[in-house]
C-alpha cells in the first residue's frame, strides 16, 4: 500500500503483519524525505509507527478516541487518517499543524502542545461516555517523561480510585526531549529489563484455570500474586494504584502489539500497556542522539542529517544567556540553574557539564522548577529558571503565591519570548508579559541586544532583589561588540536610542530594530520620531513618562505580545492614573491565538512589520496635527 493512497484507518484494517512491516518503512522514508525539508519532531515520529499503526487497526478512530499527550508524535497517526498529501507544507504558514488540530480532523480529538495532559482528558472523556451510556474506547498514549508530570500523576491517583474503563498506552523510548531523570524513570527502567512478574502473573492463572474449581482457587491466589510481585518487581506502580499492568511490550513487533491491545479490551478497568519504543528508529542520525537534538530541528541533509539552519554571525540567545549566568556562578555557589528537562533547549549543557552541583533538571515538571527554586531562595541561594514562555504558564500559581508573595530573590531566563514559528499557537511566547506584570513584587526585562543582555543578568544577580523575569527571544542576537566590565543597568531606567519630536514610540526587544528602521525611513519625509528602549517592561519608567506627557505628542507602544494587559495597557493605564491625555496607539497582538508559519510571515500578518510602523506614525502624526488646527 502507497502512503499517499491511505484516506482513513479503515485502509490498514485488513493488512497482515507482514504488510504492516512494509508500510511501516514506506512511511518512515516519508516522514524522513518530508521532515529533511519542512523539520518537524522527527525522532518522536519514527519511534510510534508500528504503535500508531497498531492502535489504528485494533481501535475505530475517530469512534474510539486516540489522545496523543503532547502531540509532537502523531504525524503517523495525520498520514492514516488521511492527510499525507499536506505534509509538504508540515509546521508552514497556512499549513499542516505539527500537532493535534480539531479544526483539521475529526480523529483529532485533543489538542495538546505542552506534556502531561493526555490522562486528565481521557479521564473527562471516559467519563462523558460512562454519563452517556455509550461505549467507546479511550485510548490516552504518553511517554515516560510526559508521566513525570505532576498532572499526569493526578490523574492516575483519579483513574485508579475510579477504575475507569480505558487503555493507556505508556512510550517508553526513555528520553523526552532531553534524556529522562529521576525516580520514575530509574522505575521504568526495571520494568523494562524485569519480565519475571510478567510472566509469573500469565504462569499462574494459566495453570490454575485447568483446575476443577480453578476460578475459586484463582481468586483465592491473588493475595500470593500480590507476594510475588514485591519479590520479583521492584515497585509495581502501577497495579497498587488499581491500573492493570501490561508489558513490557515490543513497540516495534505488531504482533506483540495487537495481543496487548486485545488483552487491554477484555479487562474491566483501566489498564496501562508498556509498549517499549526507539527514538528515532530507521534513520540513524536520529537513533544515535543521546541528547534529544532530533527531538525537533529544521529541515536537514538526507544523506548526512546535518541540520540546514543559517549560519548564524551571533550566538543564539538561548545560549547567550546561559553563558552570561555560567560566568556569575563560576564564581559564586550560591547562584544554581533550574531546567524543567530543557538542558539542550535553554543551551545548559555547558553548565550542567562545568558546574553540575550548581544544576538541577528536574524533568517535565515546571511547577516543581519553581517551587524548588523558592526554597533555595528562602534559604540563601540565588537560583536561575530557565524555561520557555510558553512553559512557564503552567506555573503560575508558584509564580504568584510561592515567589512574588514571598517576594524572593528568584531570575527568570524567560526563552522564547514573542513568536516562536513553526511550533505554532501552543508554543508562541506572547501572553507572560500580560500574567507577570500584575504580580505586585516582580522585574520583566527585556533587552535590546547581546551587551544589554549582559547587563541586565549581571543586574538580576548582583543589584536588584525580589523576582526578576528576563524575556529573551527565539534566535540569534545582533552580532554586536559586547563589553568586558561588569557593569548594570539603573534599574527601571529606559533609554531613548532616537530623539524626536513629533512622535514617541515606545518599544524592547527585537521590535526595535524595524522600528529603528522606520525611523530612518520618516526623517527622509521630515517626520522626526523619537524612539526609545522600554526594556523595563514592569517598573515603568514613570519618570521619562511624566515627562513625555507634557510634550503633548502621540505616542505608540510596539510589542510583539498579546495587546490585552500588555505593555502597551500598562502605559494607557498610568497616564489615565495621572490624569493626562495622551494619545496612545497600541500595536501588538490582537485578542488571537498566533498559528505556525515563519515569524516574519506572522509578523506581516499582524502588523508588525517596518512597512506597517511607517504607515502608522505617519497616520498618527497626521491626525495630531489635523487636531490641533
Amino acid at each position: 500500500m502507497d502512503v499517499a493512497n491511505i484516506k482513513s484507518p479503515a485502509d490498514i484494517k485488513g493488512l497482515s503483519d507482514g504488510e504492516l512491516v512494509q508500510l511501516s518503512k514506506q512511511i518512515r522514508n516519508f516522514l524522513i524525505e518530508k521532515c529533511a525539508v519542512t523539520g518537524g519532531h522527527i525522532g518522536a515520529n519514527l519511534g510510534v509507527v508500528e504503535l500508531t499503526l497498531a492502535l489504528h487497526k485494533h481501535f475505530d478512530s475517530p469512534t474510539d478516541k486516540i489522545i496523543f499527550d503532547v502531540g509532537h508524535q502523531a504525524y503517523i497517526h495525520k498520514i492514516l487518517t488521511g492527510r499525507a498529501e499536506h505534509f509538504d507544507q508540515l509546521r508552514q504558514h497556512k499549513g499542516l499543524s505539527g500537532f493535534p488540530k480539531r479544526s483539521e480532523s475529526e480523529h483529532d480529538v485533543w489538542e495538546a502542545g505542552h506534556s502531561s495532559t493526555s490522562l486528565s482528558a481521557a479521564m473527562g472523556m471516559a467519563k462523558a461516555r460512562d454519563i452517556m451510556g455509550e461505549h467507546y474506547h479511550v485510548i490516552p498514549v504518553i511517554g515516560d517523561g510526559a508521566l513525570t508530570g505532576g498532572m499526569a500523576l493526578e490523574a492516575l491517583n483519579h483513574i485508579g480510585h475510579d477504575k475507569t474503563n480505558m487503555t493507556i498506552i505508556l512510550n517508553d523510548n526513555e528520553m523526552s526531549i532531553a534524556p529522562n531523570v529521576g525516580a520514575m524513570h530509574n522505575m521504568f527502567g526495571r520494568l523494562r529489563t524485569n519480565q519475571n512478574y510478567h510472566r509469573a502473573k500469565v504462569d499462574i492463572d494459566g495453570f490454575l484455570s485447568k483446575l476443577p474449581g480453578g476460578h475459586m482457587l484463582r481468586d483465592s491466589a491473588d493475595r500470593i500474586k500480590d507476594s510475588i510481585k514485591y519479590l520479583v518487581v521492584p515497585g509495581v506502580f502501577f497495579e497498587e494504584l488499581g491500573i492493570k499492568y501490561v508489558g513490557p511490550v515490543d513497540g516495534h513487533n505488531f504482533k506483540a502489539l495487537g495481543e496487548a491491545i486485545e488483552t487491554s479490551k477484555r479487562i474491566n478497568g483501566p489498564v496501562i500497556i508498556h509498549v517499549i519504543t526507539k527514538k528515532g528508529k530507521g534513520y540513524e542520525h536520529a537513533e544515535n542522539d543521546k541528547i534529544g537534538t532530533w527531538h525537533g530541528l529544521g529541515p536537514y541533509k538526507l544523506d548526512t542529517g546535518e541540520q540546514l539552519s543559517s549560519k548564524a554571525k551571533a550566538p543564539s540567545w538561548s545560549q547567550l544567556m546561559s553563558d552570561n549566568v555560567m560566568s556569575l556562578a563560576e564564581k559564586d555557589k550560591r547562584i544554581v540553574a533550574i531546567t524543567p528537562a530543557m538542558p539542550v533547549g535553554s543551551k545548559l549543557t555547558k553548565f550542567q557539564q562545568q558546574l553540575p552541583d550548581q544544576f538541577f533538571d528536574v524533568g517535565i515538571a515546571e511547577q516543581h522548577a519553581v517551587t524548588m527554586a523558592g526554597g533555595l531562595a528562602a534559604n540563601g541561594m540565588i537560583p536561575y529558571v530557565a524555561i520557555y514562555s510558553t512553559f512557564l504558564q503552567r506555573a503560575y500559581d508558584q509564580l504568584l503565591h510561592d515567589i512574588d508573595r514571598q517576594n524572593l530573590h528568584v531570575v527568570f531566563g524567560i526563552d522564547r519570548s514573542g513568536l516562536v514559528g513553526a511550533d505554532g499557537e501552543t508554543h508562541q511566547g506572547v501572553f507572560d508579559i500580560p500574567f507577570l506584570t500584575h504580580l505586585p513584587n516582580v522585574t520583566v526585562m527585556m533587552p535590546k541586544d547581546e551587551d544589554e543582555a549582559g547587563k541586565m543578568v549581571y543586574s538580576a544577580f548582583k543589584e536588584y532583589s525580589g523576582p526578576i523575569a528576563i524575556r529573551y527571544p527565539r534566535g540569534n542576537g545582533l552580532g554586536v561588540e559586547v563589553s568586558d566590565a561588569a557593569t548594570g543597568i539603573p534599574y527601571g531606567k529606559w533609554e531613548v536610542l532616537r530623539e524626536g519630536s513629533d512622535i514617541a514610540v515606545l518599544s524592547f526587544g527585537p521590535t526595535l530594530q524595524p522600528l529603528l528602521e522606520a525611523q530612518e525611513a520618516l526623517v527622509k519625509e521630515g517626520i522626526s520620531v523619537e524612539i526609545v528602549n522600554a526594556r523595563f517592561i514592569k517598573p515603568l519608567d514613570t519618570g521619562y513618562l511624566n515627562d513625555l506627557a507634557k510634550r503633548n505628542i502621540p505616542v505608540m507602544t510596539v510589542e510583539e505580545s498579546v495587546l490585552t494587559g500588555g505593555f502597551g495597557s500598562l502605559v494607557v493605564n498610568h497616564f489615565n492614573d495621572q490624569q493626562r491625555d495622551v494619545n496612545v496607539k497600541r500595536l501588538g497582538i490582537k485578542d488571537e491565538y498566533i498559528e505556525q508559519g515563519e515569524v516574519d510571515l506572522l509578523l506581516q500578518d499582524i502588523g508588525l512589520t517596518t512597512a506597517h510602523y511607517i504607515d502608522e506614525i505617519k497616520q498618527l502624526v497626521s491626525q495630531d496635527e489635523e487636531t490641533e488646527n
